[in-house]
């Protein structure tokens, strides 16, 4: 499947790109032979391939979830220039 220039326009247009004749020529050339890539790809027989999420096999990457001491509040609120007492004061941005 090839690319025409008038879907390269238009997806230039959609990611708001501003493109030269030039640029849109070389676009047109490079996004078909991506999208040909893809099309060889989809050739391929998969059918004993398992479905992974991640290239590679990942273990739990998240931080413990582990209760630790906090700051104490007047210490955080210390340098505010505005505050009251449990919070920062902001000027109202949407009206008063």
């Amino acid at each position: 499947m090839s690319l025409t220039r008038e879907e390269i326009e238009k997806v230039a247009l959609l990611a708001r790109l501003r493109l030269s004749p030039d640029e849109l020529e070389t676009m047109t050339v490079q996004l078909s032979q991506i999208v040909e890539y893809v099309e060889q790809l989809s050739e391929l027989d998969t059918e004993s391939v398992q479905p992974m999420v991640h290239a590679i096999d990942v273990a739990n990457v998240f931080a413990g979830d582990d209760v630790r001491p906090s700051f104490e509040r007047d210490e955080m609120l210390g340098n505010a220039p505005n505050r009251d007492e449990e919070c920062y004061l902001v000027p109202p941005v949407l009206g008063s």
